[in-house]
């Protein structure tokens, strides 16, 4: 009995240092310091103990990991590592044929100004491909050629007009 044990602490303890993995990597796409949540959060994180979080020095409990998950404003799911899948990438696309450049760049801090259904539907769209990608630095999201044909779908215009819409929307102003 002492030998499962004996595994199940270090399935714990691999599994608590990835936790600590994916909060430092949430937290540096925030581009936080440490002390920075410290005290945006009126200490309610203390930097010391982030650290250890982090780390996977100290595990985190439930209830703390949804408050920090709020206080990132990530969905508390990408606070927990994930499990790899062989061979599996995300395609690199081309939008050169259809747009003359290579991506688009969405201005995430825009975005919050777009009002009514155009800019919710919009918004739920670019925040799952966020969840997708794992990327929270919550300025700038780059958009492949899938993405911008759903992106033509929601503003109601064809692909190729697509970039231009965005353009005038002020959701975009640099190709990626």
């Amino acid at each position: 009995m002492q030998e499962i044990d004996a595994n199940h602490e270090g399935n714990d303890s691999e599994y608590g240092r990835r936790v600590g993995e994916r909060l430092r990597a949430i937290r540096r796409q925030k581009r936080l310091s440490l002390q920075d949540v410290e005290s945006e959060s009126s200490q309610e994180f203390k930097a010391s103990v982030l650290g250890a979080y982090e780390r996977g020095e100290r595990a985190i409990s439930v209830p703390r990991l949804q408050r920090l998950a709020e206080f990132y404003q990530v969905p508390v799911d990408q606070l927990l590592p994930r499990a790899t899948k062989v061979g599996i990438k995300p395609s690199v696309v081309d939008l050169t044929e259809k747009t003359g450049r290579a991506g688009v760049t969405i201005d995430l801090t825009h975005l919050h100004e777009l009002a009514g259904p155009e800019g919710d539907m919009l918004s739920r769209y670019l925040g799952m491909i966020q969840v997708q990608r794992q990327d929270f630095n919550g300025r700038v999201l780059t958009i492949r050629e899938d993405d911008l044909r759903a992106v033509a779908c929601i503003l109601g215009v064809e692909v190729d007009h697509a970039v231009d819409r965005l353009l005038d929307l002020g959701l975009t102003n640099i190709p990626a």
